[in-house]
């Protein structure tokens, strides 16, 4: 079978170690369709032994194919490596928890924010979209909270607000190990403060200076809201 719009690569190994990239979006087409499938990740994670070295620089995707490699990589008998060196977003900084240890490069980024889907139906199939998206949150927040041990409490606040985070910021919530440049500590209050950048913050923060000069009605802000976040996505 050949198999097309894969998002990841194994490239040559380096040494005894396997390298394994991960760009752009995560399962572009389908995850369980006939071209791409978790098979075919299974069988190619499978071929060789040796540590894993994964590269990821992703805006993430489909959460459950994301799910499915977290797991596999969680089970993999040798030691896996992530190394972000740009984007570990979403469904990408799920796969990223499954390092044994995870580095981020200086101007990389992580971002997590809630589940979304698309649904369509009666009152009764919007509930039951509502309590899908509920039990992926949970599910999503269970790896989290392996990987940094912040309270679940805390993670969700992080993933409702859309959290973006800089690599200091990364490695000092404990989405990350280390920075590329060595740094192997986590940072400590006489260094400087990571980055975290909230979209809901920011976007209430524009819409109090818009207001400023006038004052807004209901139906003008969330209408700049809207605007806002499709700028933002």
């Amino acid at each position: 079978m050949k198999v097309r719009h894969k998002f990841w690569n194994w490239v040559r190994n380096e040494g005894e170690k396997r390298t394994l990239l991960l760009d752009g979006e995560i399962s572009d087409e389908t995850w369980f369709g006939d071209e791409v499938t978790p098979a075919v990740f299974r069988e190619e994670l499978n071929t060789a032994e040796g540590d894993i070295v994964l590269w990821i620089n992703s805006p993430g995707g489909d959460c459950f194919a994301a799910a499915q490699i977290y797991n596999m990589l969680m089970d993999y008998p040798g030691s896996v490596t992530v190394k972000i060196d740009g984007l570990a977003a979403s469904a990408a900084s799920v796969i990223a928890m499954a390092g044994s240890t995870v580095e981020i490069s200086p101007v990389g980024m992580v971002m997590i924010h809630n589940p979304m889907t698309i649904s369509i139906g009666d009152v009764q199939e919007m509930e039951r979209a509502i309590a899908l998206l509920a039990e992926v949150k949970e599910s999503i927040i269970n790896a989290y909270e392996i990987k940094t041990g912040l309270p679940r409490a805390k993670i969700s606040r992080l993933m409702d607000a859309e959290t973006w985070m800089n690599a200091k910021k990364a490695v000092e919530l404990g989405f990350a190990d280390a920075v590329f440049n060595g740094e192997k500590n986590r940072p400590t209050s006489d260094e400087a403060d990571g980055l975290i950048f909230s979209r809901a913050a920011v976007t209430n923060s524009l819409l109090s200076k818009f207001g400023q000069g006038k004052q807004m009605n209901k139906v003008d802000a969330e209408s700049l809201k809207r605007r806002l976040f499709s700028i933002a996505h």
